[in-house]
Order: C-alpha cells, then sequence, then structure tokens
C-alpha cells in the first residue's frame, strides 16, 4: 500500500539553503520510489485558513518512506529545510481504493 510524506509548510524563508534543498532532495527520492503528487501550487480554500503550502510526495509503502526519511541522503539535506522554514511533517499510509469512509468505525 502506497505511503505517503506531507508537509504543511506554513513559513518558508526562500534563499540559497533552500534552494540547495530544492536542488538536491529529487536525488533522494528516486532510491526508494518517492515523487511529488503536491508540490505547492495554487489552490482554492473551501473551509477555514491554510497558510503557507501542502507537500505530498508518495513511496511505495511505509518501510520506503522510512528508508528515504532517515537515508544519509536525506539526513544529509534536512536541516537546510527545517532552520529555514516552519512546517509539520507527516508520514502516512493511504487506502485501498476500494476504502469507504465507515470503514474507520470498525
Amino acid at each position: 500500500m502506497s505511503a505517503y510524506a506531507v508537509a504543511h509548510m506554513r513559513r518558508v524563508t526562500m534563499g540559497p539553503p533552500i534552494v540547495e534543498y530544492l536542488e538536491r532532495i529529487d536525488a533522494t527520492l528516486a532510491p526508494f520510489g518517492g515523487h511529488f503528487i503536491v508540490h505547492g501550487g495554487d489552490f482554492e480554500l473551501l473551509e477555514g485558513s491554510w497558510p503557507g503550502n501542502l507537500i505530498v510526495i508518495e513511496f511505495p509503502d511505509r518501510a520506503q518512506a522510512s528508508a528515504w526519511y532517515n537515508s544519509p541522503a536525506y539526513q544529509a539535506i534536512v536541516t537546510l529545510r527545517t532552520d529555514n522554514s516552519e512546517s509539520d511533517v507527516i508520514m502516512i499510509d493511504g487506502v485501498d481504493r476500494d476504502h469507504k469512509a465507515t470503514d474507520v468505525l470498525g
């Protein structure tokens, strides 16, 4: 089952460290089958407030997602992002295509 690294980037200080992070992250994803499915961009606010941007990276499964995040290649660049942004980051499993909302009840 696919897994996702999801980041709500509330504030980013654009500068050389963030540019370097962006230039290097794709190479860290490739060995783990990771790819961006959402990377900021225009959005339509339907309810509440949403400061910042959303980033979603898909992986084949949770093991690959965890291996990417903990890899030496990603750990070598993560502080370029964390030192220059305010964000929340989670890792979460996807659901099967036949998932129904009521499946969470039992």
